[in-house]
């Protein structure tokens, strides 16, 4: 029952809490914020939000699940882990570091609310970056994950419902998701340190930063017309058109958020099978489970996105339900590029792979914010979004059977194991 399809649905489960906690937190409390804030509030706030992911690919270098793919090979002792951990460590507080400067400077200078709320979301997503989840997920330790991120996640909602009310700012309701991190950082790095001990001198920097390179271009580009549009689209969009566009946004990324852990939780799986010939048998059928209850999902909320609107927002965001429907048709590209980048990829080490479809999508995304530029609609985002998304799910299709016939053919051109082993003998 350990390895069977009963485990594998709890891990997926106990991931969709863990690692996308805030989304739920997020849909809970939608009425209260969306209430309180009003269309040019939700506007700024999704701004933050779109910087916090960005924040937290800068510090993390978007390699986590590159980590974690390597932590069930790790020696008994545990030496390889720990100097892993410190020269990790010490990438992600020297950018953590010069993210507070940044927002510190911005306090300093007195920013407009637009360019503060990015410099605010940057350091909150950098800080939760610090936490030492990935070795969690590394060791298949999805419950310890969950307790760690549940406990910050209802953290941040109980500070929300408590200040908001009483501070109703944009601003606030982003500090509430920077100290609830804290305590997910604590129990995390406790966690570690009585497992592992406390990490080794910083070694092997530079060779963290050449594998994250290419990881971090390619997440970079992806996140800049993903989750953290809103952030760039403000240059070009009004608050009350990104307030809108976030009330859709924010739905459907939940219902992403529902799909994407089923590739954190094969991880571990996909990995130890790695040398298997089931390995692209087993990622087919998962990707084709994934994408079939992702176009379930579309069809829901197709069906009922009114309803949703108003119920979540109110009737003052009644213009984002055709916003809605259309954005929704992004779930089943997002999935399968999730799916891949997580689960497939990263057990192969294709950075290249993710890099390519990454500049694919930012070409995409970029030759829509220059009509942005032009047309100063809100359309013009969403329709960027989907052309982007599907492209690059496209990209990881074809990557993915790529691999399949280059390692068809590899393993039709090497010799024979008995061949080999007499050959050896000679």
């Amino acid at each position: 029952m350990k390895h069977g399809p009963a485990a594998v649905l709890r891990d997926i489960g106990l991931v969709s809490f863990g690692k996308y906690g805030q989304y739920v937190i997020t849909v809970v409390t939608l009425p209260l914020i969306s209430r309180l804030l009003g269309p040019h509030g939700v506007g700024l706030l999704a701004i933050g939000m779109s910087a916090y992911f960005i924040g937290s690919l800068a510090v993390d270098l978007g390699i986590t699940s590159f980590l974690a793919a390597k932590v069930h090979d790790i020696p008994a002792e545990a030496m390889y882990i720990n100097q892993l951990r410190g020269a990790y460590l010490a990438i992600r507080t020297g950018t953590l570091g010069a993210l507070g400067l940044a927002l510190l400077a911005g306090l300093v200078a007195d920013v407009p609310p637009q360019l503060h709320m990015i410099l605010l979301g940057l350091f909150t997503g950098g800080l939760w970056s610090i936490s030492e989840d990935w070795l969690l997920i590394g060791q298949g330790r999805f419950g310890s994950s969950t307790l760690y991120q549940g406990a910050g996640r209802v953290a941040y909602l109980v500070l929300l419902i408590v200040l908001l009310p009483r501070l109703p700012n944009a601003s606030v309701a982003m500090l509430c998701l920077l100290v609830s991190s804290l305590l997910t950082i604590a129990l995390t790095w406790g966690d570690s340190l009585r497992t592992f001990g406390v990490p080794a001198r910083p070694r092997h920097v530079r060779q963290i930063l050449r594998m994250g390179a290419p990881v971090l271009t390619s997440r970079a580009l992806v996140t800049s017309y993903g989750q953290g549009s809103a952030a760039v689209y403000a240059a070009v969009l009004d608050a009350v058109s990104l307030g809108l566009y976030s009330a859709g946004d924010r739905l459907v990324r939940a219902i992403q958020s529902l799909l994407d852990p089923i590739g954190f939780a094969l991880l571990p799986r996909m990995a130890r099978r790695s040398g298997e010939k089931v390995f692209w048998h087993n990622a087919v059928r998962s990707l084709v489970a994934c994408l079939t209850a992702a176009v379930l999902a579309v069809l829901c909320v197709w069906a009922l996105a009114p309803v949703l609107i108003h119920v979540m927002f109110g009737s003052a965001f009644a213009a984002a339900v055709p916003l809605l429907r259309i954005e929704v048709l992004i779930l089943p590209a997002t999935t399968i590029t999730s799916f891949v980048t997580t689960a497939v990829l990263p057990v192969r080490e294709d950075t290249a792979g993710v890099l390519i479809g990454a500049v694919a999508g930012t070409c995409i995304a970029a030759g829509a914010l220059a009509i942005a530029v032009h047309t100063r609609s809100v359309w013009t985002l969403v329709y960027g979004t989907v052309l982007a998304e599907v492209t690059v799910a496209l990209w990881y299709v074809i990557r993915m059977r790529w691999l399949v016939l280059r390692e068809r053919a590899a393993a039709r051109l090497a010799p024979p194991a008995a061949e080999q082993s007499a050959g050896e003998r000679l």
